[in-house]
């Protein structure tokens, strides 16, 4: 019964995650309409070039056409011309293999396989073919079955390839080319978003009960963030090789790469991580007393709770921005201030406190969020 119900919980978050994307692909510009645009692509690409094959060439198994044509219409023109490449050569390289062994057989299908496909299987895992190593074994399977292994028909196997790389490279380049720009932003913008939410979490536990469990799951949110820096990273990649060899980046409407951002704000919003995840250890060792310093006053932690909120409305101001297409997401001039001044009034406490150990360790807290305060506010600090 578990095991039902765990399985239909899981079917509705599918379905529920399906939906959500299929709206989002229909009224926003994003990486949801990104993705049906390019499914729309592949398929008008293979049957484009199944047409060209079975009406043109009047090929008997217009096959190997659509085939390519669907595989080569990839995320960047780049990786579909360098797909392109590489299939053919695979292509080519199992067509002519496959075609030798059937002479060789007299056009027996076991052993022609047994000659042909233990020796493209191990040119398949030549890791720089990546993904098209494989075309090369399932060619000659299909030249196998069908007995098609004359010249002109290992000929016309390789002209089907011809053609469908050309549709697919060319459907790919010069209808609605993928120029993956905004893939950079999204990315960014969730990774505020995430850090936000935790330095909001945070404020509001330190400002009500919190113990080492609750401690310990923010230690394991802002490791988590990192996944959100990295799939930035992954998107930075992907924006400069979708420009590459790409005829989109003179298509596309001209604001958009005036609003491109730059590599700058990846690394600040790094840092901003690094700040949260150092701020989740030392209030991780807090919880679980591996020190021997006296804890914050009340004061302090209540104090010290609304300016960790105080900071998390800034990564959300800045994330906010990042949705509307400002360049970096940079705050306001006068919600900076109110955040850095409260900061001076906290500061101003920690020296009111009457125990040495506890100043020391209240000293460390507001450490870290100085530095997130630097880092979200590069060249406003208040003296």
């Amino acid at each position: 019964m578990q095991a039902t119900r765990a399985a239909r919980r899981q079917s509705r978050y599918e379905l529920a995650t399906v939906g959500r994307s299929a709206r989002l692909a229909l009224r926003y510009s994003g990486p949801e309409r990104a993705t049906a645009v390019q499914a729309l692509k592949a398929a008008g690409a293979a049957m484009l070039a199944w047409a060209l094959a079975a009406f043109w060439i009047e090929s008997p198994m217009a096959l190997m056409a659509p085939w390519t044509a669907l595989v080569l219409v990839d995320s960047t023109v780049y990786r579909s011309l360098r797909a392109g490449v590489r299939q053919l050569g695979v292509i080519s390289v199992g067509a002519i293999w496959a075609s030798l062994a059937m002479y060789v057989t007299n056009g027996s299908t076991l052993p022609a396989m047994a000659i042909s496909l233990p020796w493209l299987m191990l040119i398949a895992g030549y890791r720089r073919l990546g993904a098209h190593g494989i075309y090369g074994a399932t060619t000659a399977l299909f030249v196998i079955a069908y007995g098609a292994y004359q010249p002109w028909q290992v000929g016309h196997r390789l002209l089907e390839t011809l053609i469908g790389a050309v549709i697919g490279l060319s459907v790919n380049a010069f209808v609605l080319p993928p120029v993956r720009i905004d893939g950079v932003r999204a990315n960014l913008h969730a990774l505020a978003v995430e850090c936000g939410d935790l330095l909001q979490a945070m404020g509001d536990g330190l400002e009500h009960s919190w113990g080492a469990a609750r401690a310990e799951v923010w230690e394991d949110q802002a490791r988590r963030l990192h996944r959100g820096v990295q799939a930035v990273a992954r998107a930075r990649n992907r924006a400069a090789e979708s420009s590459r060899l790409n005829p989109g980046r003179r298509m596309r409407r001209g604001d958009r790469t005036a609003r491109r951002i730059p590599p700058q704000t990846d690394r600040k919003w790094e840092a901003v991580v690094h700040h949260i995840t150092a701020l989740s250890h030392t209030l991780a060792d807090v919880a679980a007393r591996s020190h021997a310093l006296s804890s914050p006053t009340d004061t302090f932690r209540c104090d010290y709770a609304a300016l960790t909120r105080a900071v998390a409305r800034l990564c959300a101001e800045q994330a906010e921005m990042l949705a509307q297409h400002h360049t970096d997401g940079t705050a306001p001039q006068e919600q900076v201030g109110a955040v850095w001044r409260r900061y001076e009034q906290v500061l101003g406490e920690v020296h009111n406190q009457k125990e040495v150990s506890a100043t020391a360790l209240s000293g460390g807290l507001l450490i870290q969020i100085r530095q997130l305060l630097r880092t979200l506010t590069p060249g406003r600090e208040v003296a």
